[in-house]
Formats: structure tokens, sequence, C-alpha cells
């Protein structure tokens, strides 16, 4: 298990971290876009386009987006102009909501959003160029076998690409940003959705390993040369990695 797989979002319920996760974010679904735009000030839409970015020069063709969620990270991979995208999480509400969103811009046929466990991925192996995820990997309940999953589903040559919320190192900005996701992030989503459910990113962002320590993490599962490039100060972080050929 991930070392922070004991980070769950209602430790008052007897459910496994996944069930937990998903029983979360079907929650707050119909306020989760709304919320990452308030709680980052719409900066998370720059750093999904940033990672987008890095992974260009690959022209992937078959990309697969684990906890896809609403499909925000699925509908910018629009921008590699690829063959197919495939998006998949384990709450079915974000799934719905997402499929409403895809309609909306007339992107049905382009990306389809299907329930699936990011664990135990129902797809062949090497059936992708590349395999991402925003947002998405921090709660894993076992971290190390969803990555397996992630390359395992790669084609030789493929990329991984992910981008996460990670912690500041640089004072006084790590003391200011502490009291952020401590004070501020709870208050405003006990206002605005559920306050638990913003505790507990605040929690599983502390816990979860970033820099370095994640780039180590890709290459023990078998991904190679693994680097990241912090985003605003170190608020996000973006993982690029490569599946040996």
């Amino acid at each position: 298990m991930s070392q922070n797989s004991h980070i769950i979002p209602y430790e008052e319920l007897n459910l496994s971290k996944k069930e937990q996760v998903r029983k979360m974010f079907n929650n707050i679904a119909p306020r989760y876009d709304f919320m990452n735009r308030l709680l980052t000030l719409r900066i998370d839409t720059l750093w999904r386009r940033k990672a987008i970015n890095l992974v260009k020069e690959y022209k992937p063709r078959d990309i697969l987006d684990v906890a896809t969620g609403t499909g925000d990270f699925a509908v910018q991979m629009m921008r590699l102009n690829p063959k197919k995208v495939v998006g998949i999480d384990i709450a079915e509400v974000m799934l719905e909501l997402g499929r409403k969103k895809l309609a909306r811009k007339g992107l049905t046929n382009s990306i389809e959003l299907k329930e699936a466990d990011s664990e135990n991925l129902p797809f062949a192996d090497a059936s992708f160029d590349l395999v991402s995820s925003a947002f998405g990997v921090r709660n894993f309940e076992d971290l190390e076998k969803g990555l397996s999953e992630m390359l395992r589903v790669l084609r030789p040559g493929g990329r991984i690409l992910i981008l996460e919320a990670s912690n500041p190192e640089d004072m006084p900005f790590k003391g200011l940003y502490k009291a952020y996701m401590n004070k501020i992030c709870p208050a405003i989503g006990n206002i605005f959705s559920e306050g638990k459910a913003y505790s507990y990113l605040n929690r599983s962002v502390s816990a979860f390993p970033t820099g370095n320590a994640f780039t180590s993490i890709l290459t023990k599962v078998g991904f190679t040369e693994a680097r990241f490039y912090p985003q605003s100060l170190g608020v996000a972080s973006i993982y690029i990695a490569k599946k040996q050929v």
C-alpha cells in the first residue's frame, strides 16, 4: 500500500479508501468544477495546458485519462489531435456530469467516459500512447499498483503524464500555503460544498510524495526518464515518464 493509503475522507466510516473516495467525489460532483476554479483562482486550467504542451512532441494517438472526474483533462487532450481519448473514473456522478459536458462541447464521438478502477484497468497491455491523470493519483488506494497498471497499458515508448498537487518548500510561501490549505480551503468547502472533502484534500496533499520522491516511485514501478516540473512556486507539479522501448 502507498504511504498515504491511510489518509481517508471519512474517518467515521468503516469503508476502504477506494470506497470513501468514490463516495466523496459523488457527493461533491455538482460543485467540483466550480470549486477547482475558485480555490485555484483558475490557475488549474493553466497547469493542465502546460502539462499538455509538454507532451505535444510525442504526438500521442490513443490516450487514456485516469481518474478523469468530469473530464476536464480529457477535453484539453483534444489539443493533441488524438485519434481517441478514453477517460475512466470510479465516481459515476462525476462521469455523468462529464458526459453532459462532452455533449455541450460536441465531443461525444471523440471522448469516451467509462466507469473503471484505476488499479484494475479494463484494457489490454500496450493499448495507449499516453496515459494521463490530473489530481487523481493522490487518491489511489494503492499508488504503486495504480501506477503499474498505467505502465502496463502503455505502449513501449509511450509516456505517462501526471499533474498533481504538491507541497511548496520555500519560506515564507510554504507557511502561507499551509495556512491556506489548513484553514481557508475547508472553510470555503463548508460554504459551497462539503468541508470534509476539502479537509481531506489538505491531508492527502501533505502526505503525498512529491518531486524527487514521486519520480523515484515512478522509476521503482518500471518507468524510465522520470522528471518533474514544479508549477506556481511548487503548489502543483507535472510529472512525465516513459515506458521503455
